[in-house]
């Protein structure tokens, strides 16, 4: 039986076990205590790729999020993620696999952690998440560490996480950004497969991962934070090549603005394919920029980013550079509209380019 299969049955019995224990019998009811809620990324692409044209509908992805509280400390997530099939011969079928089946435990306070937890099963890692509620447009595509290669954003292991002194006052939680509330930052980490929540361990090597965020001046300038994210282990191939990265990230957020700077070294990536033909990792370094301008009175915003990754050894002549910029109609509750035009460009041992113009609706509910 698989590991997915295996964690919603864990899930289905300890919702039905939470749902029965401590509470009247008028009461009964699988459903106390869940919540059920979804995300849709719907898209049109016309666009080229290494001269080759397209032009079609599609859903990126889509994610069902069903959350059951047990107790005041234990609580379940499980969330199916859909998808478009692009490879093999069921190319184009719609297909589900789970993202996220974990058992979460929320700890009291201890000093200046508030909010502990740990999540076990197929749980968030560190860094991903993070980044998403701050950069808010997932819907035109995955965002730089993860498009670039380097990291997932769900993998088979155990995270624990933590706020960092309190919460932020609450004007800039509901003016600003909910998401992270630490009044003096966050920190995450944990251990994991390695190869993320859409491939299967192909070593028997575990992958260590963290971040800390700092929030360095709350009363005066609270949106903004400095990151750290590491990760050390091996990539995630029968090889199982070196696997080093660091990486710092600046981001300040405003009611109007939000802006944000990336810049990583990695000695070879998650997947195990930064490798040269001794099987040996290679290192790649890259940054990213990140600038959103948003108008509250017609709740539309402007958004740019641009991406660079390129390899350190001389040997591997391998630089990528991407481009994006769009126009986007914020609708209530996370929903909105979006135009955007991406350029991609590889100058490797053969160039590869790519540019495209998308309309993209993100459902959100």
């Amino acid at each position: 039986m698989s590991f997915n299969r295996i964690c919603v049955i864990l899930i289905a019995v300890l919702c039905l076990f939470g749902a029965v224990s401590g509470i009247h019998a008028q009461e009964l009811s699988a459903l106390n205590g869940m919540s059920i809620s979804a995300q849709w990324f719907l898209s049109y692409l016309n666009g080229e790729s290494d001269g080759s044209a397209y032009n079609y509908f599609t859903m990126k992805r889509g994610y069902l999020n069903f959350k059951k509280q047990i107790s005041a400390h234990l609580s379940t997530r499980i969330t199916p993620d859909v998808s478009v099939d692009g490879e093999g011969d069921g190319r184009g079928d719609i297909e589900m696999r789970i993202k996220y089946c974990y058992l979460r435990y929320k700890f009291n306070d201890v000093s200046i952690l508030t909010q502990p937890s740990i999540e076990f099963g197929v749980a968030h890692r560190p860094w991903i998440d993070f980044e998403q509620n701050i950069n808010p447009y997932r819907v035109q595509g995955t965002l730089f560490l993860e498009r670039a290669g380097i990291v997932s954003s769900a993998d088979f292991g155990v995270t624990a996480f933590s706020l960092l002194g309190g919460e932020i006052d609450q004007a800039y939680q509901d003016n600003v950004n909910s998401a992270y509330p630490g009044r003096y930052g966050s920190l995450s980490f944990g251990i994991y497969n390695g190869g993320g929540y859409h491939a299967i361990e192909e070593n028997r090597n575990k992958t260590l991962e963290s971040r800390i965020t700092l929030r360095p001046l709350p009363d005066f300038i609270p949106g903004l934070q400095f990151s750290y994210h590491g990760i050390y282990g091996k990539g995630n191939t029968a090889l199982a090549p070196d696997w080093e990265m660091n990486s710092l990230f600046l981001s300040m957020e405003h009611r109007i603005f939000t802006t944000t700077a990336t810049w990583f070294n990695s000695l070879g990536n998650g997947k195990g394919s930064w490798i040269n033909d001794n099987n040996q990792s290679v290192r790649m370094t890259g940054y990213s920029l990140f600038a959103d301008v948003y108008t509250p009175v017609t709740n539309l915003s402007v958004f740019a980013r641009h991406d660079h990754v390129e390899s350190v050894d001389t040997a591997v002549d391998d630089t990528r550079n991407r481009w994006i910029s769009g126009i986007a109609y914020h609708l209530p509750g996370g929903s909105k509209i979006l135009v955007n035009f991406d350029h991609y460009k590889r100058n490797a041992v053969v160039t590869k380019t790519e540019c495209v113009a998308e309309i993209a609706i993100e459902l959100k509910y």
